[in-house]
């Protein structure tokens, strides 16, 4: 076992880990942050994403020692207790969600692209969101949220 230091959510945070272990397996075991899926452990999904240092990685192919010393946000850390994040109002005003199981991933990539990119074209959210993949839905509702969530923060009526 190794003990970690790293920002989770804003909080410091330390953790006893293997030095094995993923970022996933420390965020959902000890930290109990279950909002981050597991769902292929391939980094092919993209349910596992979270941000690390702002930039969104696969934490099923990021192991925790990697962390060390991060900044980790977590969908749990997407918005302020009690509040909603404009990205989360959107995917429930489109419908941007059927299951659910993917969303905290494509909720936390699309938190990286209105990072970078405020005012996204659908083609950019579209790219943006290529690593993960939803089973139910067709993304048009996914990408019409993120584009609403864009205007929202940018302080646009939606």
């Amino acid at each position: 076992m190794i003990a970690l230091s790293m920002q989770i959510n804003g909080r410091a945070t330390q953790v006893q880990a293997e030095t094995s272990s993923l970022l996933v397996e420390v965020l959902r075991g000890p930290l109990a942050l279950t909002g981050t899926h597991v769902g292929c452990d391939t980094a092919q999904c993209g349910a596992c994403t979270v941000l690390m240092n702002g930039q969104a990685v696969k934490s099923c192919s990021v192991l925790a020692v990697q962390a060390e010393g991060q900044s980790i946000t977590t969908v749990e850390g997407l918005a302020a207790p009690g509040q909603t994040h404009p990205l989360q109002q959107a995917f429930m005003d489109c419908h941007g969600l059927q299951c659910g199981f993917c969303t905290p991933g494509m909720l936390m990539t699309a938190a990286c692209l209105l990072a970078k990119n405020p005012q996204p074209s659908e083609a950019q959210i579209a790219h943006a969101l290529e690593g993960n993949l939803c089973r139910c839905t067709g993304y048009v509702n996914i990408v019409a949220a993120v584009k609403q969530a864009s205007v929202a923060m940018a302080g646009g009526a939606v």
